[in-house]
């Protein structure tokens, strides 16, 4: 009998070539060696490269590109000087069009894995007509470089351990960065201390802590697709919970016959307000307090057969105590808003879960081009049960 030889263990410093066969949500590309799983950034389906092992787990290792051999067609000569280091974009090796393909490959992946959804809900992802210099918001950072003597204002770093000085951000709008020069030439005091940059929306009340979303060009695009699903429904009636400064409501005020928004912060819900009489929304109203606590004595004001929720929550999701609530509350449709594909099958799987609703669509909205990230509109319908 023979007997085969074992196949040599990966250890921190090994240096191999291998073949990317998958590209993980995050950005990482996946290989396999002796059926060890090895994750790699900044590389593409096909491609094969040699890497340097850095770290080895007992179910994956993480290595570091050193060269690739074999480059995918769709590899592109990314535009910031800092790309590779600052931790802020992961895609910008990856030609567009290829951008959005996998990222919709990423989304159909995560809800068919966390939430048994069939991939073919997912439509294609609509595309940003700015992929670089539409960012109106960024939070720069402080540290300091005990080696070099020096502080260090700009970004994470991929390791997310330290910062990178940076002059620019390429998918930042060009107002942000000549703030950034003005931050640099004027640095705080000392590190650990963040400055946050944002450009305020011209048409729109937003208080200086609350929410809004951070891409202008492609705004009338993300409207456009909640508008279509709450078309589609046919509803009379919208709850926007999560509403913060009231953007979707207001947005989507002329389709309902009343609508109503709920909000924790007190500071947003004042510019809700304000936001709906600057726009001429006066078929709602805004509550303050929060959405597991309100929705209940809100929808004994409508019908449910009848009635649109919408969820715009924060990036990890909705509580299990508003999950629960909206299983119970049986309304015509549920549109969900979220940034972060893997929480959002989680809280998909558990409202279908209960039997009360089916997912009939999800929508993404390419909001963050040259990054991980990627916002989706999903559309929950009530079951026939006739």
């Amino acid at each position: 009998m023979t007997i085969a030889a074992e196949m040599p263990v990966l250890k921190p410093g090994d240096a191999i070539t291998v073949t990317i066969a998958d590209i993980a949500f995050g950005g990482d590309g996946v290989a396999r060696v002796n059926e060890l799983v090895v994750f790699v950034p900044f590389v593409l389906l096909g491609e094969v490269v040699a890497v340097e092992i850095t770290e080895v787990r007992k179910s994956f290792a993480r290595a570091r590109l050193v060269k690739v051999v074999t480059p995918s067609p769709d590899r592109v000569t990314p535009e910031c000087r800092y790309y590779g280091e600052c931790g802020g974009c992961q895609y910008q090796h990856v030609a567009y069009p290829a951008q959005l393909r996998l990222k919709r490959k990423q989304v159909a992946d995560l809800l068919q894995r966390i939430g048994g959804f069939a991939g073919a809900l997912v439509d294609e992802v609509v595309p940003c007509p700015a992929p670089y210099g539409y960012r109106n918001r960024l939070m720069l950072r402080s540290q300091w470089n005990k080696a070099q003597q020096k502080l260090e204002v700009g970004f994470l770093r991929n390791d997310n351990k330290f910062v990178i000085s940076v002059d620019e951000c390429k998918i930042a709008e060009p107002v942000l960065n000549e703030q950034i020069k003005k931050v640099r030439a004027n640095p705080p005091p000392k590190g650990g201390i963040k400055v946050a940059l944002r450009i305020m929306p011209d048409d729109w009340q937003v208080g200086r802590d609350s929410f809004f979303q951070t891409n202008f060009p492609l705004l009338p695009g993300l409207v456009a697709a909640v508008r279509g699903r709450l078309a589609d429904a046919g509803s009379k009636f919208l709850v926007d919970a999560y509403c913060g400064v009231g953007f979707f409501s207001i947005e989507l005020a002329d389709l309902v016959e009343r609508y109503v928004g709920i909000e924790y912060d007190v500071q947003a819900i004042k510019a809700a307000r304000l936001n709906a009489l600057s726009h001429q929304r006066a078929n709602g109203e805004y509550l303050e307090g929060k959405t597991e606590e309100l929705l209940p004595g809100v929808l004994e004001k409508f019908p449910h057969e009848q009635t649109t929720i919408i969820l715009d929550p924060p990036r990890t999701g909705c509580v299990p105590s508003a999950m629960q609530l909206l299983q119970e509350a049986r309304v015509r449709q549920v549109l969900y808003v979220s940034c972060h594909p893997a929480t959002l099958a989680r809280d998909l799987q558990t409202l279908c879960a209960g039997g009360a609703y089916e997912l009939v669509k999800v929508t993404p909205v390419d909001m963050f081009p040259q990054t991980q990230h990627v916002e989706c509109v999903a559309d929950l319908r009530l079951k026939d049960e006739g």
